[in-house]
């Protein structure tokens, strides 16, 4: 249980449904809530973070790519803690869970009503390519991570469909302001993937994994890593303004403090391999960020809060 613990690498998990949060309580804020969603959102897109981590291993270390130059923690199969034929079946098996709680999901949002077909029909869809999405990641000869495409589907799922589609659920409707947070988050993700690429550069240039920060090397890296960030910062702090945030509501920009921090850690940093630490710091921050600002967002609701406890 242990091993399997490790594999799922539960540091990564709060980052992977801070998108959750924040769409479903700007939903909250606009009158519109079921908890049924939100925890098959929740458990939908874990499972999605779970696959996607053991496919990683999985597909890491068939392909040789996790081996004695890598920094980070040892994974399972390079430590031989699981087998791949261990791990390929638990792939099987979480795909399946998480699909099931995507159907779950759908169903409480839709209730199988004829009007909204189209919806459920396109969120399956859009749910199975996730699960392949997460597994091609790092497993095949076609793997798109090998082929710097990571950081877009990170994008992605944890950042606009997260965010987005958790939404539309609640309200049959897109909010087009809510794509500041909703990429704001993605940046996020984005970034967290990028201090992971930082710091495995060389260990994945001489294992042709071509990552965005193989193609372009470090100091590009550091460069993007900053865009990243600050646009993020940028963009919720537009977001709140745009909603007519009171003073006091600007409480989220608590979780700045330890980014900016990150950032300087980043900055005078000069050996990729030290910036591991940073890749909890990231993650922990934007789940910070995703919470503050989803309370921020029922600040003045209390009435609807109160309904639903």
């Amino acid at each position: 249980m242990k091993h399997w613990i490790q594999a799922a690498r539960v540091r990564t998990l709060p980052l992977s449904v801070s998108g959750i949060i924040v769409g479903s309580f700007y939903a909250m804020s606009q009158g519109m809530f079921n908890w049924y969603i939100v925890a098959f959102a929740l458990l939908t897109t874990l499972g999605l973070q779970i696959l996607s981590n053991f496919a990683n291993d999985y597909g890491d270390g068939v392909k040789g790519t996790d081996n004695e130059d890598r920094v980070g923690p040892k994974r399972a199969i390079q430590s031989g803690s699981i087998s791949a034929a261990a791990m390929k079946r638990a792939m099987v098996i979480t795909s399946l869970i998480t699909l099931a709680f995507a159907v779950l999901l759908i169903y409480f949002a839709f209730k199988l009503h004829e009007n909204y077909l189209k919806y459920s029909l396109f969120f399956l869809v859009l749910g199975i390519l996730a699960i392949a999405s997460a597994i091609r990641y790092t497993v095949g000869k076609g793997a798109y991570g090998y082929r710097g495409y990571g950081d877009l589907f990170v994008f992605i799922f944890f950042g606009l469909v997260s965010t987005f589609g958790v939404y539309f659920m609640f309200s049959k409707s897109i909010d087009w302001l809510l794509l500041l947070p909703a990429t704001a988050i993605g940046f996020l993700s984005v970034g967290v993937l990028n201090l992971n690429n930082m710091r495995d550069e060389e260990s994945d240039r001489k294992s042709g994994k071509n990552t965005m920060v193989v193609k372009n090397g470090g100091a590009w890296a550091k460069k993007y890593h900053f865009f990243l960030i600050i646009t993020a910062m940028v963009l919720v702090l537009l977001f709140a303004f745009l909603n007519d945030f009171h003073f006091d509501q600007y409480i989220f920009v608590v979780a700045y403090f330890p980014m900016v921090s990150h950032l300087l850690t980043v900055y005078r940093n000069k050996n990729p391999k030290l910036l591991d630490p940073e890749l909890k710091k990231l993650a922990i921050s934007t789940f910070l960020l995703a919470v503050l600002l989803a309370l921020c967002l029922i600040y003045f609701i209390s009435d609807i809060v109160v309904n639903y406890v």
